[in-house]
């Protein structure tokens, strides 16, 4: 019962942040024009992550996302049962937040500025330079994350932390890639897409779920690393 409160807690979340996240960015578009679109794509997404921190951070921690499932797997601090838990929980509340999207969308006639559910791209920036890119925020928001996580003493601002990291990495990184960092939205928007009948997302999405993945799991490494006290 308490694996399934987790796994719940993290089903919720991850539905969450990407209805909010992805939803503002279809609704406003994220031109830098004006950056207004832009902008408030980026606090949506923390702001979201910073409020599901300050209701399941005891619960579960509040990963939503398989990077920093992946990377607390790597410090140790993880079950490969609860891992696989997190991660199909993730996956599953990325697409019904998605599929959320797209119920309101063809109820309301609403115009998706995007185009395709806020899905990454490495059209503006190409292959091997999105993959740097998710790379390098992933790793900053996982590296922070695992701290705010592991580290008890950390929690009483660490939704605040989180969530500014994310924020940040948004804001860095959505004209390159439309910032992924988290393999679950990046897969769940691709898929609704193609359901759409978009197809472009799905030839790209290797990207988003590859280098997230390396991203967490190099973070995770250093984070263990430079760690000197006994976590708890």
């Amino acid at each position: 019962m308490e694996s399934f409160k987790k796994y719940f807690a993290e089903f919720i979340g991850t539905a969450v942040l990407v209805t909010f996240g992805c939803g503002t960015a279809m609704m406003l578009g994220t031109s830098s024009i004006g950056g207004t679109g832009y902008i408030l794509t980026a606090l949506a997404f923390g702001l979201a992550y910073m409020g599901m921190f300050y209701w399941m951070g005891q619960i579960t921690g509040c990963h939503l996302n398989p990077a920093v499932s992946i990377g607390i797997l790597v410090t140790g601090e993880m079950s490969a049962g609860d891992f696989f838990g997190y991660i199909t929980a993730q996956i599953t509340g990325a697409f019904a937040g998605t599929e959320l999207l797209s119920l309101i969308k063809n109820l309301g006639g609403y115009t998706d500025k995007t185009g395709d559910y806020f899905a990454n791209s490495s059209a503006s920036s190409g292959t091997a330079t999105a993959f740097i890119i998710e790379l390098l925020l992933t790793f900053v928001f996982v590296l922070v994350v695992t701290g705010v996580i592991l580290r008890r003493d950390y929690r009483g601002a660490g939704g605040i932390a989180a969530g500014f990291t994310l924020t940040l990495v948004y804001i860095f990184g959505i004209a390159f890639t439309n910032a992924s960092v988290n393999p679950a939205r990046s897969l769940a928007s691709a898929l609704t897409a193609l359901i759409g009948g978009n197809s472009a997302p799905i030839s790209d999405v290797w990207i988003f779920i590859l280098a997230p993945i390396v991203g967490g799991t190099i973070a995770a490494g250093i984070f263990r690393a430079t760690e000197k006290r006994t976590i708890g």
